[in-house]
């Protein structure tokens, strides 16, 4: 056990409330006025944590709290002093940990170019999001047709049109999922997130915020290199339908595998020893 002086834990657990506000601050104000955003809703739908809880500080594992005053709060022992591990479901540990030790040790694939998301409007009528096509349906579709689409994401891979599925050289499945997830994935990128989330207060404030801004900026290039026009929004496109573009795309995705490697492994150090 560690033990955290009284000074020191409130001191951190209000700078993690103020990185939380800056964070959500434009969400927030649009909630507010009720106004949608293509890009970062779904890290408010998908990933369904509100901001008031990511708000929240938590000291992790194996953390003794000096004159806390959490007592009563869930996953506390009962003088509200330190994390309860027994109160966090085993199971939920398991999968978490299996999930991202197998991530870890595979090599990062890299030349997906973000397909995925034009897998998901290719030849239907209907997109996810209230934007147009950058290249019309038809350009779309062409853009599918005219490559090869390696989808390792079972997430992902459940939106595809019933069209694209028979495109992919992979066939996830929840069940394959251990086995199929690698590190280059910007989605398995992004899940790191939810994994936090997930795992709740077994999981240091800090490394949470860590994992929500890291699956911010990868929400980011997810939809750049998208088949949407996101230019009244302010995004400028990643072209991966050109050379140019596909360069581009496999730089930024290589970086954000080696930022997710980082989590990825403090994530696995905030499990209790199984």
């Amino acid at each position: 056990m560690t033990l955290l002086d009284e000074a020191g834990w409130r001191a951190r657990a209000d700078a993690h409330a103020e990185r939380a506000d800056a964070l959500t601050a434009a969400h927030r104000a649009r909630r507010d006025r009720r106004e949608s955003h293509p890009v970062e809703d779904f890290l408010y739908t998908y990933y369904p944590t509100r901001p008031n809880r990511l708000r929240v500080w938590h000291p992790g594992a194996g953390v003794v709290l000096a004159g806390s005053d959490r007592a009563g709060w869930r996953h506390y022992t009962a003088d509200g002093s330190r994390i309860d591990v027994t109160t966090i479901r085993p199971a939920t540990i398991a999968f978490v940990r299996s999930l991202l030790t197998a991530t870890a040790a595979r090599e990062p694939h890299l030349g997906c170019f973000g397909l995925h998301e034009w897998a998901m409007v290719y030849r239907d009528d209907e997109t996810r999001h209230p934007v147009p096509l950058r290249l019309g349906p038809d350009g779309t579709d062409a853009v599918v047709e005219n490559h090869r689409i390696r989808c390792t994401h079972f997430d992902a891979h459940r939106f595809f049109t019933a069209a694209a599925v028979p495109r992919n050289t992979e066939a996830p499945t929840r069940e394959s999922q251990v086995a199929l997830e690698q590190p280059g994935c910007l989605h398995a990128t992004m899940d790191l997130y939810k994994w936090a989330t997930k795992l709740g207060p077994l999981v240091p404030g800090e490394l949470l915020l860590d994992c929500f801004e890291l699956a911010r900026d990868v929400r980011t290039l997810d939809m750049r290199a998208s088949p949407y026009d996101l230019a009244a929004h302010g995004y400028t496109p990643v072209r991966i339908e050109t050379a140019a573009g596909k360069a581009e795309y496999a730089a930024a995705q290589r970086g954000f595998a080696e930022r997710g490697a980082v989590l990825r492994e403090r994530l696995l150090d905030a499990l209790p020893a199984p």
